[in-house]
């Protein structure tokens, strides 16, 4: 325990935290008198050597296995937060691998991870994205998006920024009726059915997940549109190309994450072959604020192996090379912080039926993902970037009006769905 004791000591400054170990020793810390104590309860005596020497991995992993309890009424979001809140005073290395061995080692293993040759990159998407569809249904919205949320009002419910999100997205693409669209990484399909439906556009999405291409191609035949939005599974480095490009748009939400740094040149390579000269690329993606870094190892491990999330620097310097043009950049600060909030509430308020889906291991690691994600916008320095890269200058008009006027004109079309499976409607019903 003394390991930890002492990263704690000089870690906690505001609030206050007790922690029991596995022999019954209490330790107290932090000042914050008017404060309801946090308190950790660490069941087996391996965990806190556990936790000190790699704090990320090390506390998932304790919270997992069971060996970490956070006791009532407090949780493990809450856990979170107080202490990457603390963790902010003195920066990020006070989270990450504790040692100068450690510290080499992860970073080695993380640049490995990276490398996303086609057969990785598929079993990297299946084993997150394959999971069962009915544990996605029970914690993101109707429309099944699994990126940022735009919160235009941090009060709005998730059903209404999701759908705002994608109105800001198709705004920027400057879309025209006819047009031939590549949504790589199409997920769930709703990006892809949502602009077809506003601009009468053909749109080919791909993945890697059969299950998801499998729901995008159910949902294309149920609404009578699968002869215009059509699904391939597919690695986007497979889609053909044409002389002159096939594309007029190619936009990507949540991919850039999963192709890996030293894919960059092949992705803004193989991407410039299919756009048309006068077409637009767009990217959502998350993104350091700083420089560029490495993923930490529990997310590599549990969550998104091969995944890492660029700094702006790294994207604009790597498409530069390959004739790209960046033309509109938006830093989205904080969205991404409501968003997870919310999957996360969703999440517990299933908690019943997501342990009988898998077991109360897997739950606890959903929350952990949840919470440590979250607590990455909301305290952190990860963003999330929106990218127009384009051939030619004259491909968007010279300000941005274009894409305010066009996003309003699309919420005003839509109305946002209520979520199925909120308890509100369960109980009027009855």
């Amino acid at each position: 325990m003394w390991l930890l004791d002492k990263l704690l000591n000089r870690l906690i400054s505001e609030g206050r935290l007790t922690v029991t170990d596995h022999d019954g020793k209490s330790y107290s810390y932090g000042s914050g008198e008017d404060e309801k104590p946090i308190r950790l309860r660490l069941t087996d005596k391996r965990a806190a050597g556990h936790i000190a020497r790699y704090p990320q991995l090390g506390a998932g992993e304790a919270f997992m296995w069971g060996w970490l309890v956070v006791e009532e009424p407090h949780d493990i979001r809450d856990l979170i937060l107080f202490f990457t809140r603390n963790a902010k005073k003195i920066g990020d290395d006070a989270t990450h691998a504790q040692g100068k061995l450690r510290k080499f080692l992860q970073k080695a293993a993380a640049k490995f991870d990276g490398i996303n040759l086609r057969g990785k990159a598929r079993k990297n998407a299946e084993h997150t994205y394959n999971l069962t569809r009915r544990l996605y249904e029970l914690f993101l919205d109707e429309d099944r998006q699994y990126t940022m949320a735009y919160y235009r009002d941090p009060a709005n419910r998730l059903e209404q920024a999701q759908l705002d999100k994608k109105a800001h997205i198709a705004a920027k693409l400057n879309l025209k009726p006819g047009m031939k669209v590549l949504d790589i990484g199409c997920g769930w399909g709703g990006l892809a059915l949502y602009l077809h439906k506003h601009y009468d556009v053909d749109v080919l999405g791909v993945a890697l997940a059969p299950d998801q291409i499998a729901f995008c191609k159910e949902r294309a035949e149920a609404l009578g549109v699968a002869d215009r939005v059509k699904f391939e599974l597919c690695d986007y480095r497979d889609v053909e190309a044409e002389v002159g490009g096939r594309f007029d748009r190619i936009c990507s939400v949540g991919l850039l994450e999963h192709v890996g740094t030293i894919h960059y040149p092949q992705f803004y390579e193989h991407t410039a072959r299919l756009l048309k000269p006068d077409g637009v690329m767009f990217s959502h993606c998350c993104g350091r604020a700083g420089p560029p870094g490495t993923t930490d190892a529990w997310t590599r491990k549990y969550i998104f192996p091969g995944g890492y999330i660029p700094a702006l620097s790294e994207l604009v310097s790597e498409s530069e090379k390959h004739g790209w043009q960046v033309m509109d950049v938006e830093a989205m600060r904080f969205h991404y912080s409501h968003t997870l909030e919310e999957w996360y509430n969703r999440t517990v308020l299933h908690k019943d039926e997501i342990v009988s889906l898998y077991d109360e291991q897997f739950y606890r690691m959903w929350l952990y993902y949840l919470a440590g994600a979250e607590q990455s916008f909301r305290h952190g320095t990860m963003v999330n970037w929106q990218i127009l890269y384009v051939k030619d200058r004259a491909a968007i008009p010279m300000t941005r009006d274009w894409m305010y006027e066009e996003s309003a004109r699309l919420r005003d079309a839509d109305e946002a769905p209520q979520w199925s499976l909120d308890p509100k409607l369960r109980d009027a019903a009855e």
